[in-house]
């Protein structure tokens, strides 16, 4: 595709704009809403990504002027907006907005939304009778795979017996559409690629693989989203209404990941449309009929979120028809090795790096790191490796600098140890947990130098968690 992104931020356009080459798009960049407004002026864009926070003109105010342009009419806007900015992001979303982005951008997401925006160009370009060629670049590349997913099958699978037997799994739902299916595991552990073999099973297919995640949407966004709206619905809204998750999915798969973030009073709701295969849209006086796959996934044990009354058992007895445990990468070691090879191989290639080999030290270290991040931290070290350094082999002291010889990492039973040593002391007056927590996330923040993606990781929450509660912190001082 022809994408154009807008951020005043030099460095952080340069990052995501490179990261876009290497998926094969043709990218532009402007420093400015004035400089984009130029551009889309002189020549075509598929998708434009834009900050929101700028100065002079806001990402929202180059919406608005774009959607007077004709020369803007066909191309899918994207907005880049902080958690704690969630206004701007139901403003975007009301004014046309394709969808919108939080930062610090998660690589994945960003894949995710660029493959929706290259499905909708085509569609575009199909009603029109066009062929916009661009569309269809870097679709046939590592970072925008092909379904079935071969790297689902192979890469997931064929390392670990545990794996095979998941894909076994995935492959007999594949055959029974009429089974909800809620896969849990860690953050990390490829719960989506399961969800896409689930869907797409081992023969290629063009129904919807439609994903949402739970945890990156307010309440009233989420409803939106997933449901739709009816014209007139929303003051600001789009005129013509608009189409939920649920309408792009009908007839095919909707993924809903983080399941265990969406609030009660929506849970009810999903509940309706798993069994009665209808719903209403907001707004809208008219059942609509739905003939749509449901997929969770929980990064959270949900039998525990049902005990503490966080999510209705009835959802979870529903979902649970259909139960898929990935296990942690930790629990098959067998598979490290390969996988990092694989990753480093792969990677190599499409950066036109040397590496060819990892050093039988780095293996060890490989090996006996517990990978708190599970497949997605081995595939981010792999290339953070490959595209950092100009190497034949893969070495001890690549890895130390990213930290992976800390001596508890190396103890196959470190998840069994305590996480308090004996010399932590609570004071005899008064300890109230929200201290404790708070100091424990600005320490696990510092630990990893204001990353907040890896942060959450680490912590085992969800990312937009990790943000409210910064948030909160930061309001609480105030």
């Amino acid at each position: 595709m022809d994408i154009l992104i807008v951020d005043d931020e030099a460095l952080s356009r340069l990052h995501t704009a490179n990261f876009l080459r290497k998926m094969g798009h043709n990218v532009v960049e402007a420093g400015s809403g004035e400089e984009a407004l130029h551009l889309i002026e002189s020549q075509p864009f598929n998708m434009l990504l834009t900050d929101n926070r700028m100065p002079e003109m806001s990402g929202l105010d180059l919406l608005e002027q774009l959607s007077s342009m004709p020369e803007a009419k066909h191309m899918d806007k994207v907005l880049f907006t902080a958690f704690a900015d969630m206004d701007s992001s139901i403003a975007a979303i009301r004014s046309g907005a394709f969808d919108y982005l939080l930062k610090p951008l998660d690589v994945e997401e960003l894949v995710r939304t660029t493959e929706r925006v290259a499905r909708h160009q085509r569609e575009i370009n199909a009603n029109s009778g066009e062929d916009l060629s661009p569309v269809n670049k870097g679709s046939q590349n590592r970072y925008a795979p092909v379904y079935p997913p071969s790297f689902s099958g192979n890469t997931v699978g064929i390392y670990s017996k545990s794996m095979k037997d998941i894909i076994v799994l995935a492959l007999k739902l594949h055959h029974n559409r009429s089974i909800p299916v809620l896969i849990e595991g860690e953050t990390g552990t490829g719960k989506e690629l399961i969800a896409r073999y689930i869907h797409y099973g081992d023969k290629a297919q063009d129904l919807p693989f439609i994903a949402l995640n739970c945890a990156a949407l307010s309440v009233h966004i989420f409803e939106s989203e997933l449901f739709g709206y009816e014209p007139g619905t929303f003051s600001g809204g789009l005129p013509r209404g608009k189409q939920g998750k649920l309408d792009m999915a009908q007839g095919g798969t909707l993924f809903l990941d983080e399941i265990s973030e969406l609030p009660l009073e929506q849970q009810a709701k999903l509940l309706r449309v798993i069994q009665e295969k209808e719903f209403y849209r907001l707004g809208g006086l008219s059942l609509v009929k739905t003939d749509v796959r449901i997929i969770c996934a929980s990064n959270q044990n949900l039998k525990d979120l049902v005990a503490n009354g966080s999510f209705r058992q009835d959802l979870f007895f529903r979902l649970n028809t259909g139960h898929v445990f990935v296990p942690p990468l930790r629990r098959r070691r067998e598979a490290i090795l390969p996988l990092a090879r694989l990753f480093m191989a792969e990677i190599s290639e499409s950066a036109g790096r040397r590496f060819r080999e990892i050093a039988p030290e780095a293996a060890h270290i490989l090996k006996n790191y517990h990978w708190p991040g599970n497949i997605r931290e081995l595939h981010n070290v792999m290339e953070w490796t490959v595209l950092m350094y100009d190497d034949i082999q893969i070495r001890p002291s690549h890895l130390i600098r990213l930290g992976l010889n800390h001596p508890q990492d190396s103890c196959e039973n470190s998840l069994e140890k305590p996480m308090l040593s004996d010399n932590f002391f609570l004071p005899i007056d008064a300890m109230p947990l929200h201290r404790l927590s708070d100091e424990i996330i600005l320490r696990a923040l510092k630990l990893h130098n204001g990353n907040k993606t890896a942060t959450a990781r680490y912590l085992g929450i969800a990312r937009s968690t990790l943000y409210y509660r910064l948030q909160f912190l930061a309001d609480r001082k105030n």
